[in-house]
């Protein structure tokens, strides 16, 4: 028995069908997606914050951190962020000096300078650029709450005393 519309016919219209319904053609899970990225963290991942949110768990993780050659102050790392609906990998880098302690956040949009005052007050506006930065220069302190490391601070030589504050800068297009 024949069909009524023939083969390169039938491969046309699904073609046209894709071009007119993207999301019908093909289409990719975004949980599967999701959930083969999050079988893949990579293997150096330091989890820094592991909380609930809507729809599951938000995780913030730091991996590859590096040590610059030319400034023993400077480290470089990418910070993995994941949330039921989504995972972000940021480049970052932070400044280890006592009279300067800085964290610097990239994301598509902006470029955050964010003043560290190691040892200080921790609220929840700052607890995860203390968590990051803490990670960054004392590898050995990944992970600990900050708000226990004012002595800790105080005999590295940080004043405790660094006022917080924050530089928002727009992303130069390539």
């Amino acid at each position: 028995m024949r069909s009524w519309i023939s083969w390169p016919l039938a491969g046309a219209l699904v073609i046209a069908s894709s071009l007119l319904r993207p999301d019908l053609a093909w289409s990719i899970d975004r949980k599967d997606v999701l959930e083969q990225m999050k079988k893949s963290r990579p293997q150096d991942l330091v989890v820094l914050i592991e909380e609930p949110d809507a729809g599951g768990n938000r995780l913030i993780g730091m991996y590859g951190l590096k040590k610059e050659a030319g400034d023993p102050t400077l480290r470089r790392f990418s910070i993995w962020e994941e949330s039921p609906a989504d995972i972000n990998i940021y480049q970052e880098t932070v400044y280890c000096s006592p009279s300067d302690p800085v964290r610097v956040k990239r994301t598509e949009t902006a470029v955050f300078v964010r003043t560290i005052n190691p040892g200080g007050p921790i609220i929840e506006g700052n607890r995860e650029d203390h968590l990051v930065w803490w990670a960054a220069c004392f590898p050995e302190l990944a992970g600990t709450d900050p708000s226990t490391l004012k002595e800790k601070a105080l005999s590295l030589g940080y004043s405790t005393l660094v006022p917080e504050r924050q530089e928002k800068l727009p992303v130069v297009p390539r």
